[in-house]
């Protein structure tokens, strides 16, 4: 029987979410046919079975976040037998009866709900994946030799995932009130969110409603507080009549200091009245965590450098029409750009390079990696490999597609892994300089704000200056202080503004 294994999505990709499975238990499947579908921070992925058969286990259901080499189901020989069916919680396996261990491969399933009267409580367990609960011994018969009443019967176990029971127990939930919507009934990680976004509303738009009831009863509680505090103890109205001695004064206690309340470091938020509760998506989430690692990771430094666009501005106004009637795109300001840092990182091949441990890995290719914003829900940054190959019209074609596929979630792993330098750009919306943070493992990362019309010196071919009014931006980059020093990223800064001004860049894109 083959295992199936979740996948490599790309280097820094460690984990994903089962969203969808194609097939189920029973069900034949053939080789290299669409079997799940998971997401990642980079991409949503089908994955192909890697053997034909019968699928005869699903180990992990819709939902369920799963690490990277975690067996996630089965494939058996066609007319192989399924998979036995685990036993269930109250029915202990013959390794457990002989030794007292439990098989740590074991996983339990919920027995089926028995029938109970009305009168009876009821209750339920939450049983972890690897967990299986103990069978109660019968009961033994009593000292007058009649027999006791029976046990209870054993709860219904509710079978969760690692994270799903972490969700639950962090946001003391009860596992009985949650509906689940996952393969068989069961509780999903999508089923606690919501539950916990929920709860969150409900308290939102109540919050006056319990402060209105807590004030009648503090109001109440009040006056019988001050007396039992006004009102002295029988020892100090009337001591004992046998006691010659009057008592000694008491003795009034120091004041104390008030303490300081104790400033948390992250403050908590509280939703009030009006307030939206929007849930990180995926995207997001994953974006959030790569960004904060890296500002833990790298001291960032920022070097910003002028540039000149004019030459590139008047091949963009002289080409305009016929590359967009070529290429069916617009022709921008970033393929420029893109083909001067891959030149400019042939002669700076420290920026073109990964930092691991207590090394540096030098790439001997370009792999440009170029940020595309995704709906303003996160960014993706897909790669532009050997890009150092590449002229300028190649370029500009290869960042519409990996743009235009990124967006539509139509990227493989293969477009998102692999990037040596990145490149993203905000100047579409007219920044003036942006601070970027650093894609690990690289070691640099380069900002391409707003391209606009300003007033410049200029110098003509016998020495005399002028003012004259070109397409002027900004170059913004941020390194890794731990793999070069400032003159080395001024130094590469230099060598593409030199490149994008002073290039004939007519004859690149005929």
């Amino acid at each position: 029987m083959a295992e199936v294994t979740m996948p490599q999505l790309g280097e820094t990709v460690t984990e994903g979410t089962i969203t969808r499975w194609f097939k189920q238990v029973g069900d034949a499947v053939a080789l290299d046919e669409a079997l799940f579908e998971v997401s990642t921070d980079k991409v949503d992925t089908e994955v192909p079975s890697p053997v034909a058969g019968v699928l005869a286990e699903i180990l992990a259901g819709e939902g369920d976040l799963v690490e990277v080499g975690q067996v996630l189901a089965r494939v058996g020989e066609p007319g192989e037998p399924p998979a036995a069916e685990p036993l269930a919680a109250d029915e202990p396996s013959p390794e457990t009866v002989e030794s007292g261990e439990v098989d740590p491969d074991h996983e339990p399933v919920a027995p089926p709900v028995d029938e109970t009267p009305a009168d009876t409580p009821a209750s339920s367990s939450v049983v972890a994946e690897q967990d299986v609960v103990e069978p109660q011994p019968s009961a033994p018969p009593s000292s007058t030799g009649e027999p006791r009443p029976a046990a209870p019967a054993a709860p219904a176990a509710i079978v969760l995932s690692p994270v799903v029971r972490r969700l639950i127990s962090e946001n003391d939930l009860d596992p009985s009130t949650l509906t689940g919507t996952g393969l068989g009934g069961r509780i999903t990680r999508a089923d606690v969110e919501q539950a916990i976004r929920d709860r969150t509303t409900a308290a939102a738009e109540t919050p006056s409603t319990a402060a209105a009831e807590a004030a009648p009863t503090a109001a109440a509680e009040a006056p019988s507080t001050a007396a039992a505090e006004a009102a002295p103890t029988a020892s100090t109205v009337a001591p004992s009549a046998e006691s010659t001695v009057p008592p000694p004064p008491a003795e009034s206690a120091p004041p104390r200091k008030p303490r300081k309340p104790r400033r948390s470091a992250v403050p908590a938020v509280v939703a009030r009245s009006g307030d939206s509760v929007v849930p990180l998506n995926n995207i997001r989430r994953r974006t959030a965590e790569h960004m904060v690692m890296s500002k833990q990771t790298s001291p960032h430094v920022l070097t910003a450098i002028e540039v000149d666009y004019e030459g590139v501005e008047a091949v963009r106004r002289a080409s305009k029409q016929a590359w967009k009637a070529e290429e069916g795109f617009s022709l921008t300001y970033l393929p420029f750009i893109a083909r001067a840092v891959i030149d400019a990182l042939r002669d700076y091949p420290h920026l073109n390079a990964s930092f691991g441990g207590d090394e540096i890995v030098v790439h001997a290719n370009v792999n440009l990696a170029v940020a595309v914003d995704i709906d303003f829900q996160g960014l993706l940054a897909p790669v532009i490999h050997d890009a150092d190959g590449k002229r300028l019209r190649q370029i500009a074609r290869d960042i519409v597609d990996l743009a235009n596929r990124a967006r539509s979630r139509k990227l493989g792993p293969d477009d998102l892994a692999g990037g040596t330098f990145t490149v993203t750009n905000a100047g579409q919306y007219g920044t003036m300089m942006q601070f970027p943070i650093i894609n690990q493992p690289q070691v640099a990362i380069l900002s391409t704000d707003g391209v606009s019309r300003k007033p410049v010196v200029v110098t003509d071919t016998y020495g005399n200056e002028s003012i004259a009014i070109h397409s002027v931006g900004v170059l913004a980059m941020a390194w890794d202080h731990r793999a070069f020093d400032g003159a080395y990223a001024a130094a590469f800064l230099h060598r593409v503004k030199e490149i994008i001004e002073t290039r004939d860049w007519e004859a690149e894109i005929r």
